[in-house]
């Protein structure tokens, strides 16, 4: 049996189990008989009590249901993370980390009971067939979808490469009914976005960590490097505002890409034999030392924290932003069979130096606040790991609650990418505190069409902490939501 430990989401779960023997180890003789007997009338109590509920209970209760509430309190009492996933929940589980999935390729959110297109992905069935940003999409199938759950709304446009499904579209100023019909196909969100800013510093954005992240951020890297000149790079931004996390392989890797050496990160178990250290490959570094600006907020997690960690302890990136979220835990996922999965927190992460963020997060080198909008003021933060009920303490005494999360959907607006360009190009020095970024009038070369996933506008509140992933050895390679 091979343990997949995950520090994100999961990936290829079927791969294996987690081998939970040996839990009684250093309790021998009679206290482990007396410890068992213990375990065993707790054990007749609960069946005592269920079965009392399925008699007597006032209405006749969904006896898989209650099944699974109790394990969920079992799990909920550990931690936040610590988790029963039903059959669906592991298998959106899978698809989400796979980074690939049946589908249309539309990026939607919900507006007034209705799906809303934002945009369609660039060389999808819906690009080909149409689909216009601005859409609303009223019917699934002839189905109504008003009054849908945004997600339930998704599923429905999700489904078997090949399979054909028609959408109802209200679109202009006179809400014409526009029937369309599709053929679903292999969707891969775009996770890494990539433009110039001016014509001397390359943006990178980040907004999770699946199978395809590392692969796709070398790529955008070395595009842009080619189109503005390895000479005249004067450095780049990597943004990992509101990214929640992802494959722990994926963070090693991304990671790697700007380091050549050294520790990225380690990760520690129950016991000093589950003690792991993960290094740089020599030559990884594909900037060739070029400086390196890493944006985080509030809604950084997770496998975004070892990145930045990484690079802020090794002093080959300035971080600015906001507080990073703290979530310094390490989940395994563990099949079991058809009935779903176990996700259970298992070791804690560490940066290169030492240091656990659990209930911590990761401090910038700049502290840059943006402009809250009125409306949003108080709305714009994150809790933060430590505010979490049950959560491991590591730093007690020393933690810190959540950070704004916003992002404003101007770039013009953005003080912390207004504050990176200002450093990268020797206009600005980084200064250890709190500051407020100089307003420009204008920022070089703005996204004609800016990515949602990066300018979120902005209240929705930030994705939550994934569970990092650590695949098995044997593994070669390692939303607004999208359809």
């Amino acid at each position: 049996m091979r343990k997949l430990s995950l520090l994100l989401l999961g990936a290829v779960f079927g791969a294996g189990t987690v081998i939970i023997g040996a839990q009684m180890q250093g309790i021998s003789g009679g206290a482990a008989i007396a410890a068992s007997g213990d375990i065993y009338r707790k054990l007749t109590l609960f069946g005592d009590i269920f079965e009392k509920v399925r008699a007597d209970y006032v209405e006749k209760p969904d006896e898989a249901k209650l099944i699974d509430s109790a394990i969920n309190g079992m799990l909920s009492s550990l931690d936040p993370h610590s988790a029963y996933l039903d059959p669906k929940s592991f298998k959106d589980m899978q698809v989400t980390t796979k980074g690939e999935f049946g589908g249309l390729g539309i990026e939607v959110t919900m507006e007034d009971g209705l799906l809303k297109v934002v945009y369609p992905i660039e060389d999808t069935p819906a690009s080909r067939a149409g689909i216009l940003a601005g859409d609303y999409i009223v019917k699934i199938d002839t189905n109504p979808i008003q009054g849908l759950p945004l997600n339930s709304a998704v599923e429905k446009m999700r489904g078997v490469v090949g399979a054909p499904v028609t959408l109802t579209v209200q679109r202009g100023p006179n809400k014409d009914m526009i029937d369309i019909k599709l053929v679903r196909d292999t969707i891969r969100p775009q996770i890494v976005r990539a433009r110039k800013e001016g014509d001397d510093i390359a943006y990178l954005r980040v907004s999770s960590f699946n199978e395809h992240t590392s692969e796709n951020l070398q790529k955008n890297l070395e595009k842009l490097t080619a189109e503005i000149g390895k000479d005249k790079v004067k450095g780049y931004i990597i943004d990992l505002r509101n990214n929640p996390g992802g494959l722990l392989d994926q963070a090693v890797s991304v990671s790697n890409t700007f380091l050549d050496r050294g520790e990225i990160v380690s990760t520690r178990g129950r016991t000093a034999e589950e003690t792991t250290r993960i290094s740089a490959r020599p030559q990884g570094d594909l900037t060739k030392g070029k400086p390196i600006i890493v944006m985080v907020n509030g809604g950084s997690a997770s496998a975004s924290e070892i990145v930045a960690g990484a690079l802020q302890d090794h002093k080959r990136a300035t971080i600015i932003g906001t507080r990073s979220f703290g979530k310094g835990s390490v989940q395994t996922i563990i099949p079991l069979r058809e009935n779903g999965a176990l996700k259970l927190t298992t070791q804690l992460y560490y940066t290169p130096s030492g240091r656990s963020i659990q209930g911590q997060g990761i401090t910038p080198d700049m502290i840059v606040l943006q402009d809250i909008p009125d409306d949003l003021k108080g709305k714009d933060e994150t809790k933060g790991e430590a505010s979490l009920k049950g959560h491991i303490e590591v730093n007690k005494g020393k933690e810190e609650t959540g950070s704004s999360a916003y992002v404003p959907s101007d770039t013009a607006k953005d003080k912390q990418l207004i504050a990176a360009l200002e450093i990268l190009r020797g206009t600005r020095k980084v200064e250890p505190k709190v500051v407020e970024a100089k307003q420009e009038k204008k920022v070089e070369a703005p996204l004609s069409k800016v990515p949602e996933a990066v300018t979120a506008p902005a209240m929705q509140p930030a994705p939550a902490p994934m569970e990092i992933e650590k695949k098995p050895e044997s593994d070669k390679k390692p939303e607004t939501d999208k359809k």
